[in-house]
């Protein structure tokens, strides 16, 4: 369990990264941990400052993301969105590109869609794509090492940002085009968009409808067609997901987690987590602490 953790830990950048970009390829394998405290300490759970991209170029990894497995065999894009919390597992000697990009280095289009697609699921790359990748992260590592050129900081944000708009056009191909999506789905979308904003202060679904200019019986109408859940039900979902996440990776107590997601009544969040889970916040600590 976390020692005097008040928050989920986070890799942040270095100041050799100021401007908000932080590039590098790097190659593991176990044998690189002088002691199994360094191999932990490698592998804790964490979450990245800025929006990051692994691109596993060679090897195999496990990793778990948000409490979710995944075993990613090369060549592979891994996204991670700067609220989601993850860590390696295992792994055979690997080779990985990495990326992370914060706000004010991204283009604001891109960060849109960043947005959109988050969260999402290991990707594994054809050929092709894997190839056009490994093209445009080597200018990207090509630029950043070329801090003597006067045009430095605009010709490493552009490639980074080139890179950045391949890698979620990719993800992007596994979901239907904006133009074909449905009523349901556009509303749908929306309201995933606002709830990752405001679970934390707005648990009403009357209030989100509100913000989406429609009734309250029709946005329930299009998220139970699009999930198969209600508007409850998937605020629900969220908030217990961050309480999952702060339980697990930090030491905070059960009363300051229901005050951080909004709740001041704290045995109604209690009740509401042991009913949603099956188990109490407690338990829950417990048993992924085991």
């Amino acid at each position: 369990m976390p020692k005097n953790n008040k928050n989920i830990p986070v890799n942040t950048m270095s100041d050799d990264f100021s401007g908000g970009i932080s590039i590098d390829r790097i190659h593991i394998k176990k044998t690189d941990f002088k002691s199994a405290e360094e191999y932990e300490q490698s592998t804790q759970s964490h979450r990245d400052e800025g929006y990051t991209f692994h691109i596993v170029e060679k090897g195999s990894v496990l990793i778990e993301i948000d409490f979710q497995k995944y075993i990613i065999t090369a060549p592979a894009v891994v996204y991670m969105h700067p609220n989601q919390v993850h860590r390696i597992l295992e792994f055979k000697n690997i080779t990985v590109g990495s990326l992370a990009i914060k706000n004010e280095s991204l283009n604001p289009d891109y960060l849109k869609f960043l947005e959109e697609i988050a969260p999402a699921k290991p990707l594994l790359l054809t050929k092709e794509a894997s190839s056009t990748v490994a093209a445009i992260f080597s200018l990207c590592l090509h630029f950043s090492v070329q801090k003597n050129n006067k045009l430095h900081r605009p010709l490493l944000k552009d490639s980074c940002n080139t890179l950045v708009a391949f890698l979620i056009s990719q993800f992007l191909n596994q979901h239907k085009p904006e133009s074909h999506l449905s009523r349901f789905e556009i509303v749908a979308k929306g309201f995933r968009q606002l709830l990752e904003k405001n679970y934390c202060t707005i648990k009403r679904p009357g209030e989100y409808a509100g913000l989406l200019n429609i009734s309250t019986p029709y946005l329930n109408e299009c998220i139970r067609n699009a999930t198969g859940f209600s508007v409850s039900q998937n605020i629900q979902d969220r908030i217990i997901l961050e309480a999952k996440r702060l339980l697990h990776h930090t030491d905070k107590s059960v009363k300051e987690i229901a005050f951080e997601l909004g709740y001041v009544d704290y045995p109604y969040f209690t009740r509401m987590f042991a009913k949603a889970t099956g188990m109490s916040a407690l338990s829950f600590r417990s048993k992924n602490h085991d």
